[in-house]
């Protein structure tokens, strides 16, 4: 009998093996289970609260040691393949397996995204490493929506901005480790100030869903999370499919360049979270899901806080508000992706139709909204659809809320007229270039909204725009760059992004994103093979993430063919 076959009796006659004298696999020790047990406490056992439970035991152990992940699937009658399958999707998750080490006991996470690197988060990166002790792990990260005070990092649950490898040595030998709260209005101030009138009367009947809705369709309202798509038209559309009906708000701002949403709610949480109770009074939801990104910890803080009070005023009996916690994962800022991910699962984006309008969370007919859409609902109905709409330029209707970073004097949120041209921002809102910078070009729209030249910065910066030109201006999210950066380090930087964020369901993004980085990064670019890929990945991929990463690529061989050479 081959080695490992003794302590396993074949049945005399049938050729076939009797069951194992003992439990196949790894065995769950009591202390573990009892650990587990321990830390859920009352918490529901329900499969929706895998991502959550997993975060508990993070958050308690410092990673997710192989004995507790197998508890909790125990606790929760889930597979552990299943709970692995999870667990090793979202980034923020280190799982550690049986006889391995644990990660150092403090991480610091340092950001590589575009704006970060501009700024010298390459050389903090190279030089936290070495001088780094052993109990300090330095990793790069994504962006982390604070691109206007670059370069930044997240030691433990504190951001750190404008950094130096100094700076954060010296928080992580201070233990200055968890999240800096900044001052913001909160409920009473919000409410004294006239703050849920609006929403009080939506909830007494003296206004009708129907003209709340006329009156948000009426003011040019949109999504500002990417897509742009009519919010008064979305909330009928969802209104009109039977019950019960769902809401989730996408609170995953993750494209780089990005940190209006978080603006808002550092600022004035309850603007937005007023907005979403008429939201969720207009499409009579019986429930509200708030995804918020992991790498937003002071703001997770907030509306812990702020929404128990909002809760403790009655304010929010008719719907359940549940706040859910990202981890890291940038994919989940589409919408079907996010709803998987709410549902405790991988963030994997789903084939449509359906629409989540139609059949979105558990099944069921789903409101999505982004949290600057959502905030501008209550002063739109207080001031009327004309107001917001006049305040735009040219055809373009309402306010815009900017996120400008890169080479400008004073970068941050800028608040102005729909249809504000680059040129605009640069010159009259941010101060101008920095010294010794020339304009050069910019990004309309984060990683995924492509790159133009700063000939073609008198385009209005509005949605439907830009598409003509392979860009489009998605989320706001304006970087500017000048003569001093490299286009196709800029573009490369880009695609590196999206090669470690793809989800890798298809075959066009996963494949490609990292055949591109490949080719990107050999020195001389082949214009034909990477238009070729970039074909592919458009228009084959399944989701957004795949068919815009090409866009930056492509952008560089379009305007800047200077920077080939």
């Amino acid at each position: 009998m081959p080695n490992g076959g003794k302590n396993r009796r074949i049945h005399p006659g049938s050729g076939r093996r009797k069951a194992a004298a003992f439990p196949k696999g790894r065995l769950l020790k009591s202390e573990e289970a009892e650990a587990i047990a321990g830390l859920l406490g009352e918490r529901p056992r329900r499969r929706d609260m895998l991502i959550e439970y997993l975060h508990l035991v993070q958050d308690a152990e410092g990673c997710l040691p192989a004995g507790h992940m197998q508890a909790l699937g125990e606790e929760l009658k889930i597979p552990m393949a299943e709970i692995y399958e999870v667990a090793s999707f979202y980034a923020h998750f280190d799982i550690v397996r049986d006889g391995e080490e644990r990660p150092a006991p403090v991480t610091v996470r340092v950001c590589d995204s575009l704006s970060c690197m501009m700024a010298g988060a390459g050389k903090v990166i190279a030089e936290l490493k070495k001088k780094a002790p052993d109990t300090v792990r330095i990793l790069r990260a994504p962006c982390m929506g604070r691109c206007d005070t670059a370069p930044v990092c997240e030691a433990g649950y504190r951001h750190l901005d404008r950094i130096d490898a100094g700076m954060v040595l010296k928080a992580v030998e201070e233990g200055r480790l968890h999240a800096d709260i900044p001052a913001y209005k909160d409920f009473k101030s919000y409410e004294k100030d006239g703050g849920y009138s609006i929403l009080k009367t939506c909830l007494s009947g003296e206004r009708q869903v129907e003209k709340v809705v006329e009156l948000l369709s009426g003011s040019g309202l949109r999504g500002l999370g990417g897509a742009g798509f009519p919010t008064g038209r979305k909330w009928s559309l969802v209104r009109a499919e039977p019950g019960p009906r769902l809401m989730a708000v996408n609170a995953d701002e993750g494209e780089p360049g990005t940190f209006k949403d978080r603006f808002y709610l550092e600022t004035s949480p309850h603007a937005f979270l007023e907005g979403m109770l008429i939201g969720a009074w207009a499409v009579e939801a019986e429930a509200v899901y708030i995804y918020l990104r992991d790498e937003y910890p002071a703001v997770r803080e907030i509306l812990l806080k702020e929404i128990a009070a909002v809760e403790g005023a009655g304010l929010a009996d008719h719907t359940k508000i549940h706040l859910r916690r990202g981890a890291g994962a940038y994919i989940c800022g589409e919408e079907s992706a996010m709803i998987e991910s709410i549902e405790g699962k991988r963030g994997l984006p789903r084939h449509r139709p359906p629409y989540v309008a139609q059949v979105g969370l558990f099944n069921r007919p789903t409101l999505v909204n982004n949290v600057e859409t959502l905030y501008w609902v209550p002063e739109i109905l207080d001031k009327g659809a004309d107001w917001f709409a006049s305040q735009g330029k040219g055809d373009a209707e309402g306010l815009r809320s900017y996120s400008v970073s890169g080479r400008v004097k004073e970068p941050g949120v800028k608040l102005v007229a729909a249809g504000t041209t680059a040129r605009e921002l640069v010159e009259d809102h941010c101060g101008g270039m920095l010294e010794g910078h020339a304009f050069k070009g910019y990004l309309p729209g984060g990683a995924s909204g492509g790159i133009l030249p700063a000939s073609m910065s008198d385009i209005p910066l509005e949605f439907g725009k830009l598409e003509e030109h392979g860009c489009f201006v998605g989320s706001h999210a304006v970087i500017v760059l000048s003569d001093r950066d490299d286009m196709k380090a800029v573009a490369l930087n880009l695609m590196k992004f999206f090669e470690d964020e793809s989800c890798g369901q298809c075959t066009p993004c996963r494949n490609g994103t990292e055949k591109a980085v490949k080719l990107m990064a050999a020195g001389q670019w082949d214009p034909d093979m990477l238009e070729d890929l970039a074909c592919v990945m458009a228009d084959a991929s399944i989701c957004g993430l795949g068919q815009a990463a090409p866009n930056p690529l492509r952008s560089v061989l379009k305007f800047f063919p200077e920077d080939l050479k």
